[in-house]
Parts: C-alpha cells; sequence; structure tokens
C-alpha cells in the first residue's frame, strides 16, 4: 500500500477567491445593505449582458432557477417534464417539488447527455418541459432538441397563456455547469427557452450559493412582465421588494401570492460582480490545465471528455475521465490510491435510478445501461483556475502511478 502522502493535499475544487472579492463584500458590509439590494440588480444587468438576454433574475441556487422557471411556466400535477437519468438530484428533483411526473432519459452510448432518439420516444401528450443537462460544462445539442420539440408540436397541450405562447414543448436547460460555454456562435443562457445557472462554490463563478435564470425573448409575452412574476415567486409573493420599500414613504407592499424565499442578497452579488471581471483569466487557466490533462493522461485506455466539440466551446467546469475497459471496483481503488498521493477526486455523477429516492419512485438502473457504462468507469480529476504548474504535475504523477498499482494489484 502506497503511505499517505506528506506533501500538501490537493483539494478537489476550492473557490478562486481574491482580494478583490474581499474588499467587494467588505464594501458591502460597510453600506448596510446586505440583503437583495443594488449589487444584486447591477449583477443582473451584467449577467444578461453577458448572456445576451433581455433579463436575468438572481436567486440562492441553480435548484431555485430551476424550480422558479417551472413554477413561473405552470408546470404541475398531471405534467410531465423529460430529464436525464445520469445528472445530479437538481434536475430532478424541482419535477417533483412542483408535483409533476418526472420522466428519466438514458444517456447516448460513450455520451454524458441524453440519446436524442430516446428523448423523441419519451414525448407524450402530457410533455411540458425538457430539461437537458450541460455535462461538465458541454452544452447539449439544442438545435436537435429544438428540432424535436417542434416536431412533435401537434401533440403540446398548454395549461395556459404563457405555455401556449410557445407552442411546443418548453426546453429549459440545466446550465449549472455551462456558464460562459458556446453553442453555435451563442452563449449558454440565450440558447434554450429558459436556462438556470449555478454559482455554487465549486462552480467556475462563484456566489458562495446563488444562481440565475435567464431567457430568450419571444411573441406574446413581455419579458418586464416575466422578471417582475419571478421577482413576485422568489419574494414571498411581496409586490415590492426590500429595496423598493426603502424608499421614503414607500412602506406599502400586497402579497399576491403564496410564493417563496430564495432570493439573491447583495453579499452573493458582491463576490459575483468581482468573479465576472476575472472570468475571462479563470477560464483561459482552466483551458492550461486541460491541455495539459490531455497530452498527460489521455491515452487509449483513458479518455477525456471532449470540451471544444464542432458546434461550440464548453466552460470547462469538470475534467471528466473514463478508464475504458474498467470498472466501478477499479475506479473506486483508483480514487483511493490518489487520495493516498494527496489528489483529492470525485465521481460524475452517481445515475439518479441508483439512489434510493428515485429507486422509490420506480426507477431502475437497469432501464438505463448506458447512464451505468459512464458511471462505472468514470472519475474527475481537480481542475479549477487555481492549480499550479507544480500541482498539475502532481496530479498526473498521481494518475499514472495509482492507475499502475490498479493494474499490479489486480483491481
Amino acid at each position: 500500500m502506497v503511505p499517505v502522502s506528506t506533501q500538501s493535499p490537493i483539494p478537489f475544487s476550492p473557490p478562486d477567491i481574491t482580494e478583490a472579492e474581499i474588499s467587494s463584500v467588505v464594501e458591502t458590509m460597510r453600506s448596510g445593505w446586505i440583503t437583495t439590494g443594488p449589487k444584486t440588480k447591477e449583477f443582473e444587468r451584467r449577467l444578461a449582458a453577458y448572456c445576451g438576454t433581455p433579463r436575468a433574475v438572481c436567486l440562492n441556487s441553480a435548484t431555485a432557477s430551476l424550480e422558479s422557471a417551472l413554477r413561473l411556466l405552470g408546470v404541475g400535477p398531471g405534467d410531465e417534464v423529460i430529464t436525464s437519468a445520469y445528472t445530479y438530484t437538481a434536475s430532478c428533483s424541482v419535477i417533483v417539488h412542483v408535483g409533476a411526473t418526472p420522466v428519466l432519459v438514458d444517456v447516448a452510448a460513450g455520451s454524458y447527455q441524453m440519446d436524442i432518439e430516446a428523448l423523441a420516444a419519451a414525448i407524450t401528450p402530457r410533455t411540458k418541459v425538457i430539461i437537458p443537462v450541460d455535462v461538465a460544462g458541454v452544452m447539449c445539442d439544442y438545435d436537435r432538441i429544438l428540432k424535436i420539440a417542434t416536431d412533435k408540436a401537434a401533440m403540446f397541450s398548454p395549461a395556459n397563456h404563457l405555455q401556449g405562447s410557445y407552442g411546443r414543448i418548453i426546453i429549459l436547460a440545466d446550465a449549472a455547469h455551462s456558464f460562459g460555454a458556446m453553442h453555435n456562435g451563442r452563449r449558454s443562457g440565450d440558447v434554450a427557452d429558459l436556462t438556470a445557472f449555478s454559482f455554487h462554490a465549486v462552480k467556475n463563478l462563484t456566489t458562495a450559493e446563488g444562481g440565475a435564470l435567464t431567457w430568450r425573448s419571444h411573441g406574446g409575452v413581455d419579458d418586464e412582465v416575466l422578471y417582475h412574476r419571478l421577482q413576485l415567486l422568489s419574494l414571498h409573493g411581496q409586490s415590492k421588494d426590500a429595496l423598493a420599500k426603502n424608499q421614503l414613504g414607500a412602506w406599502e407592499y400586497d402579497i399576491v401570492d403564496t410564493a417563496y424565499k430564495c432570493n439573491m442578497t447583495d453579499i452573493m452579488a458582491a463576490i459575483g460582480l468581482v468573479q465576472l471581471d476575472r472570468y475571462p483569466s479563470m477560464e483561459a487557466r482552466r483551458h492550461e490545465v486541460l491541455d495539459a490533462y490531455q497530452a498527460g493522461i489521455v491515452s487509449e485506455d483513458v479518455e477525456l471528455i471532449d470540451h471544444f466539440p464542432l458546434a461550440g466551446a464548453s466552460s470547462m467546469h469538470l475534467a471528466l475521465i473514463r478508464l475504458l475497459g474498467r470498472d466501478e471496483h477499479f475506479r473506486n481503488s483508483l480514487i483511493v490510491k490518489m487520495a493516498q498521493r494527496g489528489v483529492a477526486t470525485n465521481v460524475h455523477y452517481k445515475p439518479l435510478p441508483m439512489h434510493s429516492a428515485y429507486r422509490k419512485l420506480g426507477f431502475d438502473i437497469a432501464d438505463f445501461p448506458q447512464a451505468f457504462n459512464q458511471y462505472r468507469c468514470e472519475v474527475t480529476l481537480p481542475l479549477y483556475s487555481t492549480l499550479d504548474e507544480t500541482q498539475v504535475g502532481r496530479i498526473i504523477t498521481a494518475f499514472h502511478e495509482s492507475y499502475d498499482e490498479c493494474v499490479a494489484d489486480g483491481d
């Protein structure tokens, strides 16, 4: 057995926080305005400008963004929402939260994304929304997904005016990983009908916790009306937010809906505004780390996810590695041996049907063989903008030594 490393451990995904973010938070704390206020509004404006969308609404998570989108659309009991079996629970739990029925689709062979033919076959007259998942920051083939939704438009049965304005199944992107990614010349956020982002601590751009929802303009719906509805959903259905109520003499408000509490604070937005300024340089460093992995790890037995498909460019959120021809035992042994060498790794993802909550809903991993095949030999290496050259070299060395040891041990 390899002795535990005496070198400083390399964590899996620490946030890239500098004195600039810290100063921005301190400035906000001293301003006296720490909840949703001017910083949050500024962050919303800048996010919308970055993505090329009419508006953005900042919330406390991508989960809240996904659920708010479903509630905005009026999705509920009796409706079906399709998403991938190969994702984190948030992509699917929000469907259950609103009372709709989740429909899981297997991934394509050798892919982390939904099988398009299986997606088409899963659509029924009850289908209201499709939630594609941009795993690792690589955007899904939204052109093909949109074509399916359009081709199946005759089956679509809208339950309200907003659903009817689309005239087809609505595409809600789970873009928790793909902020900054591109698809056919357009940024994530301006490709699907609606897009939910995450700014959690491990994401490329962080606000500690946090998320945002963007959408594309389309005929028959006023963007300002959508923005106002989402504000109501995130603040108890209160007709004025705290910033508006704070104006002299403007205390009075109404509760127009028994809604939710999932707003972003100015403290969070203060971090995000600095992160947005620094984002290009952070992306560039991720690219350098990926290039090193491509040169130092990839072989006929080891596959790195393609972050630069023909249709665009990934946000380079995760370095997903597949150990071709290997199984769960080999992968898990490699994870332990790398940890002994001081390198933290992870797995993305254990498919939803393998979790007890989804087994209780009636899902069986045997019905999703491609998702299981992806999972059984997948390991995720550290990928973040504060990794230096020495650390990257250590990760590559640790990988090869651990892999070779697993082979020698008969794992």
